[in-house]
This record gives structure tokens, C-alpha cells and sequence, in this order.
């Protein structure tokens, strides 16, 4: 075969490179800022009472030192299936598969808790029927090609930022906002800082989503470092404004006992009649994160066919929009099933502690990179894999028993692969 012809089949198995800074922060934002700051300070006040803010700030912590280590061995790696490749090539095959197998089983559950997010705000009656249709209407958009993926996505964050100002507008103009809300108490101890930073990283963690796009982003070397500590800070911005005026405004016990913490603040305002508002710009958030996370899914799944440790069906590249079909329908066939079945918050911990493991191994990746290859401070690869098992270990004891369960099988799995290929 002549080389022209072989080039150009290898290119057909290539992805296209169409995305630059300005989109590649669009889709980092699109990922982070979803349904988790909609739904997680619930959960993590009544974990942290007015001590909230530490968490984001813990949260934060940790998800900057992941961002960097994902931003610098992205650089290197600039290819599709994020920290699967890292691990894979820093840390062995063995850790390759574990990053990838928690990454793609871990976001699975984490699309149907967000479809079934999804679903509830539009609909509680029908939040499975809903958040169904929603997987099925944005696996289409991602099937259709990336630049269509980055396009939807800049609407999505629009209207969700739009949400926000609107709890912050109406915080701080209502007149309600006061330190008097707040108190020094920690109701669940120092342990309740922890547990609500890993409910509030949850929110964090679409930046990884930039990582996977590798084979994507026009000049990697310098759009991927440059868009994740951009998105993360950007999002943290937003947290911190968010979460600070609900605090000020209705107190750490009506964000706890509420399952739609945001709504609250801005129902206990003098414009209660902006909640709706509030409501729409959450299902627009989750699903701006079921767009995200099922295109980081499918690429992930790609690069883990393309070595042969999933199907080989899912190693394919549609030949008009350069994309990866299979495992895009795949992902979406297998999210709706587990939505007519799913608990979210089952889900909600299942995934997190999936999310910790995969990034407790970006950064044991980034913490083996020579001088040459590093771009910022090496420690704090090491401070990121503490972290991340801190606060893994302090999820609820279902979820680290889940997540356990979880790794064990997929080392049983890739064991009995390996076995199968060296008797054949």
C-alpha cells in the first residue's frame, strides 16, 4: 500500500484538532459549574454548618493541585483518555486500567445522579422519564461533533451563570444577607470540614474534562495548561460569592434542610418569585455536565478500546464528524438503563469516590516527572494524592465500601482478560 494511502487511514482514526483556549475554558466551566452547586451545600452545611466555606476552601485546595498535575502531564500526553494514558505510561499498565476503569464506571454513575438532577427540577413525577430523554438529546449533540459540543456548551454556561447572579443579586440586595445567620459551632467536628469538601469537590471535578479532549485541542502543549487553572479559578470565584450569600442570607440549618439549598435563599428573599429562575438554571447546569461528562466518558472508553482493555467495538472514529460514535451511543444506552434503576445519592457517593481514586492517580503520575518535564512545584502532586485520600476516606462508609467493590472488580476483569489472551 502506498504511504499517501496509509497516512491517510491513519489520520480516519484520528480525532480532529478544532478547539483553542476560549472554547476549551467554555467546556472546563461547562463541566465544573453544574447541578453539584445546586445541590452539594445542602449536604455539606449540614456536614459543616457556617464553616462551609472552609470545605469550599479544602475542595478547592484539592482541585487545584489535581488541575495542575492534569494540566502538565496533558502537555505530554496530549492525546484522548486523560489520566488512563498518564498512569499507563508514568505508573504501569496495571494503574493505566485502574484510572480508567474508575474514570468511565465512576462518571457513568455520576450522568445518571445528573440526569436524574435533571429530571427532579423540571419535573419530580417524572424525573426519570425526563432525565432519560435528556441523555438520549445530548448524546446526539456529542455524536454530531465537538465543535457543536463546544457551541451548546457556551449557551449552558451562560444560563446557569445567569442563575447565579440571581442568588447573588438578590442575597446581597434583599437585605437579608447578615453575620447574625451565622455561628461558630461544628456540628460534625473537624470531620464535617472534610466531609463537606468532598461533597463540595463533586462540584469541582469537570476540569478533567479539558484533560481528556487532548486529541482535540489545537496546540496542547499550550491551551491545556493555560484553560485548567483559568476554569478552575473562575469557578472557585463563583463558589465562593455563591455559597458566601446563601450563608448570609438564610443561615447554615435552611441550606441543610433544603434539597434545593440555592432556591431557598432566594425564596426566603423579597423576590421570592425569581426562585423559578433559580430552578431553571439548575436543569440547564446538570444538563450542561451530562453534555460534558459523556463526551469525556467516550473518549476515555476509546482510548482503553484502542488497547484492547474494553471491546474493540468501541474503538471507532466516525468517518464525517470525527468522533467517537461507539462509545458515545454506548455511554448513553448505558446511563438511561441505570436511570430507571438508580438512588441518587447512591450514585452521588459511588462517583466520588471513583473521581478521588482516578485523581489520586493523576497525581501519582504528575509526581514522577523529571524537572524538565515539570511546570509547577512537584510537591504539589504529592499534597494532591493526600488529599484525595482523605477525603475518599471520609465519604459516607457505603460509598468507600461501593468504591472498593468497584476497584477489586475491575482488577478481577482485566486479570482474567490478560489470562484469556495468554492461553490463546
Amino acid at each position: 500500500m502506498p504511504r499517501s494511502e496509509v497516512d491517510t487511514l491513519e489520520q480516519r482514526d484520528e480525532l480532529a484538532r478544532r478547539l483553542g483556549t476560549g472554547d476549551a475554558v467554555v467546556i472546563g466551566l461547562g463541566a465544573m459549574i453544574g447541578a453539584g452547586v445546586f445541590a452539594a451545600p445542602g449536604p455539606a452545611a449540614a456536614a459543616a454548618g457556617s464553616w462551609l466555606l472552609a470545605g469550599l476552601a479544602l475542595a478547592a485546595i484539592v482541585a487545584y493541585c489535581n488541575a495542575t498535575s492534569s494540566a502538565q502531564l496533558a502537555a505530554l500526553y496530549p492525546e484522548s483518555g486523560g489520566t488512563y494514558v498518564y498512569a499507563r505510561e508514568r505508573l504501569g499498565g496495571y494503574w493505566g486500567f485502574l484510572a480508567g476503569w474508575s474514570f468511565v464506571v465512576g462518571k457513568t454513575a455520576s450522568l445518571s445522579a445528573m440526569a436524574l438532577t435533571f429530571g427532579a427540577y423540571l419535573s419530580p413525577e417524572l424525573a426519570r422519564p425526563i432525565g432519560i430523554g435528556a441523555v438520549v438529546a445530548l448524546t446526539i449533540v456529542n455524536y454530531l461533533g465537538v465543535r457543536k459540543t463546544a457551541w451548546l456548551t457556551r449557551i449552558i454556561v451562560a444560563v446557569v451563570l445567569a442563575a447565579l447572579a440571581v442568588v447573588v443579586a438578590v442575597s446581597a440586595l434583599g437585605g437579608d444577607a447578615s453575620l447574625g445567620n451565622l455561628d461558630t459551632a461544628l456540628p460534625n467536628g473537624p470531620l464535617g470540614v472534610l466531609q463537606s469538601a468532598g461533597l463540595l469537590f463533586f462540584a469541582f471535578a469537570g476540569y478533567a474534562r479539558l484533560a481528556t479532549l487532548g486529541e482535540e485541542v489545537r496546540d496542547p502543549a499550550t491551551t491545556i495548561p493555560r484553560a485548567i487553572p483559568l476554569a478552575l479559578g473562575l469557578v472557585v470565584t463563583i463558589y465562593a460569592l455563591v455559597l458566601g450569600a446563601a450563608l448570609l442570607t438564610v443561615g447554615p440549618a435552611t441550606l441543610a434542610g433544603s434539597p434545593a439549598p440555592l432556591v431557598a435563599a432566594v425564596s426566603a428573599s423579597p423576590w421570592p418569585q425569581l426562585a423559578p429562575a433559580v430552578r431553571v438554571g439548575a436543569a440547564v447546569a446538570a444538563a450542561g455536565v451530562l453534555l460534558s461528562l459523556l463526551a469525556g466518558i467516550s473518549r476515555t472508553s476509546l482510548a482503553m478500546a484502542r488497547r484492547r482493555e474494553l471491546p474493540r467495538f468501541l474503538d471507532a472514529v466516525h468517518p464525517r464528524f470525527r468522533t467517537p460514535h461507539h462509545a458515545e451511543l454506548t455511554a448513553g444506552a448505558l446511563v438511561c438503563l441505570i436511570v430507571l434503576f438508580a438512588d441518587l445519592r447512591g450514585a452521588i457517593g459511588f462517583s466520588s469516590f471513583a473521581v478521588l481514586t482516578y485523581y489520586a492517580l493523576a497525581n501519582a503520575s504528575a509526581w514522577t516527572l523529571t524537572s524538565a518535564e515539570r511546570r509547577w512545584p512537584r510537591w504539589l502532586a504529592g499534597l494532591g494524592v493526600l488529599l484525595c485520600v482523605v477525603l475518599a476516606v471520609t465519604l459516607p462508609l457505603i460509598a468507600v465500601i461501593g468504591g472498593a467493590v468497584l476497584l477489586l472488580t475491575g482488577s478481577a476483569v482485566r486479570g482474567a482478560t490478560r489470562r484469556r489472551r495468554s492461553t490463546a
